[in-house]
């Protein structure tokens, strides 16, 4: 390559939970460079996981990292031209990239839900995630499914 590497930036982590992947989540959330906003309505969506979960072991934070590790997908498709045609060839994702698109469904889907405020979207997302249900987790099947019909193009990995 001409050009070195760019430096992997560090991330601060956020004031309430000292966590930089709540940080990392509220970037992506963000909008407008509105990130005050983007903190209240993950505090507020996590204070309504709070209130409505079921086990009592677990925290509102906890949940969402697991409902975050359940949207997490292994293995994505991508597309490769072969002798004139494309091929879906399935590859296995990098952890950064795992988090980063676990992060980029949940926001989406979230946003999707018909909810009245974000906050609320987003813990019901979060709470479906959790229980390995809802329209994220549906994405990381479907995701995987497509990988596993596709399994037959895997030597043409580059």
């Amino acid at each position: 390559m001409r050009k070195r590497l760019a430096k992997k930036r560090s991330i601060i982590p956020d004031p309430k939970f000292h966590d930089p992947l709540v940080t990392r989540f509220v970037n992506m959330l963000m909008w407008d460079g509105k990130k005050s906003v983007a903190f209240d309505i993950f505090y507020q969506a996590i204070e309504i996981v709070e209130e409505k979960k079921q086990d009592d072991e677990k925290t509102a934070l906890e949940l969402w990292k697991d409902a975050l590790s359940n949207v997490m997908p292994h293995v994505e498709v991508r597309s490769r031209r072969v002798g004139g045609a494309t091929f879906q060839i399935p590859t296995p994702i990098r952890p950064d990239r795992k988090v980063s698109t676990a992060m980029k469904w949940l926001i989406l889907f979230a946003r999707k839900r018909n909810e009245k405020s974000m906050p609320s979207k987003l813990a019901a997302e979060i709470l479906a995630a959790a229980k390995e249900e809802g329209a994220a987790v549906k994405k990381r099947v479907d995701t995987h499914r497509m990988a596993e019909a596709n399994k037959a193009f895997s030597h043409f990995r580059f």
